[in-house]
């Protein structure tokens, strides 16, 4: 179990996770959640804070400290997302987010896509340095990545509890997305809810996606990326129908992608034509003398972090 805990993966998925997390920060002040600075018109009373809120214990928002959370955690995240001093920026990003959420989070609503982004933001600070590109493997970078992968299944696993805990099986035969589809729904939904016993099932299969859910940690690699895209296929299906975006969740899920493989700066120089170009022959008749190809032995391939069952591909 420590071993697939501490997986090694390469530092470059790390370093494209860090970037991806803390540009998501930033994008959820200005995008998602800036109706928090509107929290400070509501009366001080109405300010219930959640009990983590209550055991530390944070004073009530006021206009002057949610502007000042907004601009830190706003310019704080940009830097972070850079990777440099990434324990320093780190813990203050997670401290700043973790306050401006339970000042979201206090008047009366909790919502439950923001448990793997926050698990995310605790454990990046833990993975040390690492840069984009670089192949090179961590165990404690797989920790993060690994520890991040577990909140987001414990999101759908115990979201599926919840379901069943407080609506019993009347929430499976019930009219839940019927009413969510009154409130929210698009014309796609409506077409949806016109076949007869469709949303039933869907009510069904939500529950069983949900329970089966961790199962993506016993598959191989391929078949783990194929589950995964189902999950993210099952939000943009929520997001067509009842405008449901769990965008939060949806970042934090990038931890079981081989992001290392996505480097749109190195992308972007070769389609304007500033890559490295091709060595001539004057240049190849000018290089030292290497060993043939096949001479040394082949580098260990970047693969992914293994099932929890069987042996794992460490470095």
């Amino acid at each position: 179990m420590t071993r697939w805990l501490t997986e090694a993966v390469p530092r470059g998925r790390v370093a494209a996770f860090r970037t991806v997390i803390y540009l998501f920060v930033a994008a959820d002040l200005v995008i998602f959640t800036p109706w928090v600075r509107t929290r400070v018109s509501v009366p001080g009373d109405l300010y219930h804070p959640l009990l983590i809120g209550r055991l530390l214990p944070l004073p009530t928002p006021t206009a002057t400290l949610v502007a000042v959370i907004f601009w830190s955690l706003l310019a704080l995240a940009l830097l972070a997302a850079t990777g440099r001093a990434p324990r320093l920026l780190g813990w203050a990003v997670c401290a700043l987010y973790l306050e401006w959420m339970i000042i979201a989070m206090s008047y009366g609503k909790v919502d439950h896509d923001r448990f793997g982004l926050l698990i995310a933001l605790a454990v990046l600070p833990t993975a040390g340095r690492a840069r984009h590109g670089d192949t090179t493997r961590t165990e404690a970078g797989g920790w993060a990545l690994r520890v991040t992968q577990i909140a987001v299944i414990c999101t759908y696993f115990l979201a599926a509890w919840a379901k069943l805990r407080f609506g019993g099986l009347d929430w499976l035969t019930g009219s839940v997305l019927a009413r969510a589809i009154i409130r929210r729904g698009t014309d796609l939904a409506d077409l949806i809810a016109q076949v007869p016993y469709l949303l039933i099932v869907a009510q069904f299969g939500i529950v069983a996606f949900e329970l089966l859910s961790p199962v993506v940690f016993f598959l191989p690699a391929r078949w783990r990326h194929a589950m995964v895209g189902f999950f993210y296929s099952f939000h943009a299906v929520t997001i067509a129908t009842i405008t449901i975006s769990f965008a939060p969740h949806l970042a934090a899920m990038t931890s079981f992608l081989p992001l290392e493989r996505v480097r749109p700066l190195v992308w972007a120089r070769r389609l304007v034509g500033h890559g490295t170009p091709a060595p001539t022959s004057a240049d190849v008749d000018t290089l030292p003398d290497q060993d043939p190809v096949g001479a040394s032995a082949d580098p260990a391939p970047l693969g992914d972090q293994a099932p929890v069952v069987g042996r794992p591909a460490g470095p």
